[in-house]
């Protein structure tokens, strides 16, 4: 993060970040199958509370901070909507995924911090695989889809706890070519 960040910038951005984890995960390895017992389903709770309103509400504080506050009203209103839909159709989901999709690929255009790109980055490709297997009706792909949520939401959770814990948030540069040194 950025010395500049004042402090409720940097707090609303970890707890926003966070709250994706948290959803992102549970939806993702619900999507996946991978423990016994536990389905898409069950993240309904954590969708609707963790994703749809403290994800919403982190962004209202965010709001004033740009791109981060809208991406976290946006993706919180999405959340919100997923876990009280009753999701009809295979193809309304999938359009519904589609949506999804395109408001992550648009905060992955928006900019921000390298991690942040991944996270989003990662969220649309999961939305468009889980949309695709939506459409097909194919649990393979669906669980391909619920791995790479898992995979977005491990980046948005180490996002969130490298900023608390002053972690490494990029790859260090390295020089343009063989033999060129620094200047300075």
């Amino acid at each position: 993060m950025d010395n500049d960040v004042s402090a409720g910038s940097v707090s609303t951005a970890v707890v926003g970040r966070l709250a994706l984890a948290i959803t992102l995960l549970a939806f993702g390895l619900g999507t996946t199958g991978v423990i016994d017992g536990v389905g898409a389903s069950d993240a309904v709770t954590v969708a609707h509370y963790v994703g749809g309103v403290a994800l919403f509400l982190v962004g209202l504080l965010a709001l004033r901070d740009g791109a981060f506050g809208v991406g976290s009203v946006a993706l919180g209103a999405l959340w919100f909507t997923w876990a009280v839909s009753d999701h009809g159709s295979a193809n309304a989901a999938g359009l519904f995924l589609l949506l999804f999709a395109l408001v992550a690929l648009t905060l992955t255009v928006a900019g921000g911090d390298t991690l942040g790109q991944l996270v989003h980055g990662l969220l649309f490709l999961a939305m468009v695989v889980l949309a695709v297997a939506a459409f097909a009706d194919s649990s393979a792909l669906a669980k391909v889809g619920g791995w790479v949520a898992v995979a977005s939401g491990a980046v948005a959770w180490y996002a969130a706890t490298a900023a608390l814990a002053h972690w490494p948030t990029a790859l260090p540069g390295r020089a343009a070519g063989r033999g060129v040194t620094a200047a300075g």
